[in-house]
């Protein structure tokens, strides 16, 4: 590894100061603001890659610096916040990795001048982690030991910033930990209840962080003042180490395109006194804070300390014999969930037909079609949710409209595109409360593929993630783990493209759906029987009931259609062929009936039921495969 120039002084100047672990021990530190604030000041956009301004614009970052070490900061932290493979990725600059890190050392370290600490900056990856995600907890462990390998050697300790999984934060000091024993600052950020994003509390997190080795752990980010102290205030019942509090300036608000915070400096000096007064010993701001604010600190700091030793406060940790674990509850018996969860958990085979809801909020076709398909056998009628990504009527809405006016179930898809991970937990729950109870958890198409490019894609998971987040509700478990009072009773099932171009990655992920608890899997049209019984014989022995889809082609056009522009479906040349001469003869819409008849026959053994498509909302092709899958029975 190349040093940057500068980090020759790194190693230096950092024997000049008093020793930060002991710092953190017995005396006060004041951190510096918010970097990202100040390089949004000079000219960067806030989607911009603020890490690579220590290459691309180092003299900003260095000033940066230097204006919140006179205003009395005596730690300066790395500007890497977002300094990892995945985040640099987005932007196209993980090839600079080490270069920037080296670099953002060599800056701060620079600006400090022997006069501060230089603490390295880390923030989460971006991705969720499992089991919300799809990056594991040792490959997340893994790139964060990347990035504490290359700054350990050029900084005096370790700042982990805005973390609001804890069990990422965990993983990033346990990185750290195998290539530094250096201080480690561990921050955990919450919203106003004073639980992270997440569902942990502060007390969790705290002690979660204080086990996997933190020197001192603390709040930063997302809330004013008064949220980050009665959080800390918080932590101190548990805790013994360090505390440190680090509160954005405010809450934002936007004038003329320009964000603003609401915290005055003088309001922040006021707050740094009673957070000193409640027993830390650590505080710096994030978003907002300027060198104003950074002085205010340091001032109350320099009042507080009044030229004396500071030693750490009298800790009343709560008994551990009064914290009391938090046990999941027992989901309900799958046959008890739904009529689809009996069909799944006994004999019935189980058939869903999908309609489309409309792109009105007139559901009077909707309902008749579903009527239809109720007295034709169907189990439960399938809703997708924003298919191919158009904007149609909410199908949690078709859904209650259809179970209240139909009297048939509903099986609701679910995608990750259109809601973050609070909006998830509040939908889901909301959905139970409605008495709906089937789901087909899906990541969903991205907005380019739909009628609406311009739109906004959410994806803070992928279906593995989505349906990690559904077992925990059917257990009674908030998406932070954490026991609710109540838990969901989902019947739920996920995708399988038995198609896939990469069927290894494909099967994969297929098998982390099973161990996140899917009852069921649904595979996309089939139009090729190997296909399918290749996929399912790859599948684990006691995989799921697997539902086939089965869709009647209406022309050559929409075969030509699903097989050119449709992702995850294939349609044979064999088939395509039978089309173009069933449109040449004019019965093409009489032999993609024939040819769903046959795909369903012929699957009828390898699977445990079907999904039906009704092409455009056509009941009468469904009805008739709904009769063949029934003779079958």
């Amino acid at each position: 590894m190349s040093l940057h120039p500068g980090a020759e002084t790194a190693v230096t100047s950092r024997h000049e100061l008093p020793s930060l672990r002991e710092r953190l021990r017995h005396s006060l530190l004041v951190l510096d603001g918010a970097m990202g604030t100040s390089l949004n000041e000079r000219g960067l956009a806030f989607q911009d890659c603020f890490e690579a301004a220590c290459l691309d614009r180092p003299d900003d970052v260095r000033a940066i610096h230097a204006a919140f070490l006179a205003a009395g900061a005596q730690g300066l932290q790395t500007n890497t916040f977002g300094a990892n493979r995945y985040k640099l990725d987005k932007h196209h600059r993980e090839r600079d990795l080490e270069r920037i890190l080296e670099a953002a050392a060599a800056l701060a370290r620079e600006a400090a001048a022997g006069r501060a600490h230089v603490l390295g900056a880390i923030g989460p990856l971006g991705p969720q982690i499992e089991p919300l995600g799809r990056i594991g907890r040792l490959e997340a462990r893994l790139a964060f030991r990347e990035v504490a390998a290359v700054l350990a050697p050029l900084i005096d300790g370790f700042s982990l910033e805005t973390f609001s999984c804890v069990e990422e934060a965990v993983e990033c000091v346990r990185g750290i930990r195998e290539v530094s024993d250096l201080p480690v600052i561990a921050h955990v950020t919450v919203v106003n209840s004073g639980r992270t994003l997440l569902g942990s509390t502060v007390e969790q997190a705290a002690e979660a962080l204080a086990e996997a080795g933190a020197d001192a752990i603390g709040l930063n980010c997302s809330t004013g003042p008064r949220a980050v102290l009665e959080g800390i205030q918080r932590m101190a019942a548990v805790c013994d180490l360090p505390l440190s509090a680090r509160p954005n300036a405010g809450m934002p608000r936007e004038v003329d395109g320009r964000v603003f915070f609401e915290s005055s400096p003088d309001y922040f000096g006021r707050f740094a006194r009673r957070f000193f007064q409640a027993g830390g010993r650590i505080v710096g701001g994030c978003c907002g804070t300027t060198p104003e604010h950074i002085r205010a600190l340091a001032g109350a700091a320099r009042a507080f300390r009044a030229g004396g030793r500071i030693e750490p406060p009298p800790v009343h940790a709560r008994p551990r014999a009064e914290v009391v674990a938090e046990r999941p509850l027992q989901p309900l018996p799958l046959a008890e969930r739904s009529r689809l969860g009996r069909a799944l958990a006994g004999d019935e085979g189980p058939i869903s037909v999908e309609l489309l809801p409309p792109a009105t909020p007139d559901t009077s076709r909707l309902v008749e079609a579903a009527c239809a398909l109720r007295e034709g056998g169907a189990t439960c009628v399938n809703l997708p949710d924003g298919p191919r990504a158009s904007a149609r009527l909410s199908n949690t809405a078709a859904a209650v409209i259809i179970q209240r006016d139909a009297g048939i179930e509903a099986l609701v898809h679910f995608c990750c595109r259109d809601r973050n991970l609070l909006g998830m937990q509040s939908d889901l729950m909301g959905a139970e409360a409605l008495g709906l109870r089937n789901l087909l958890v899906i990541t969903g198409d991205p907005p380019y593929r739909g009628n609406y490019p311009e739109a906004t894609a959410v994806f803070d998971v992928d279906a593995i993630g989505l349906c990690n987040i559904v077992d925990h509700l059917n257990h009674g478990l908030d998406l932070g783990g954490n026991a609710m009072r109540a838990r969901t009773n989902f019947c739920f099932g996920a995708a399988l493209n038995h198609t896939a171009g990469d069927l290894e990655r494909e099967l994969a992920r297929a098998r982390w759906k099973i161990l996140a608890g899917v009852d069921f899997l649904i595979t996309q049209p089939v139009f090729d029987l190997g296909a399918l019984e290749h996929a399912l014989s790859r599948l684990p022995a006691d995989h799921p009931p697997v539902l086939a889809g089965i869709w009647p082609l209406r022309s050559l056009r929409n075969a030509e259609f699903l097989a050119s522009e449709v992702p995850g479906v294939v349609v044979p040349p064999a088939v395509l062929e039978r089309m173009r001469a069933a449109d040449e003869a004019g019965r093409a819409e009489a032999e993609g009936l024939a040819i769903a008849v046959e795909t369903l026959e012929r699957a009828a053994p390898l699977v445990a039921g079907f999904q039906l498509a009704a092409p455009f909302n056509r009941v009468e092709p469904a009805l008739e495969l709904l009769a063949a899958a029934h003779a079958l029975a």
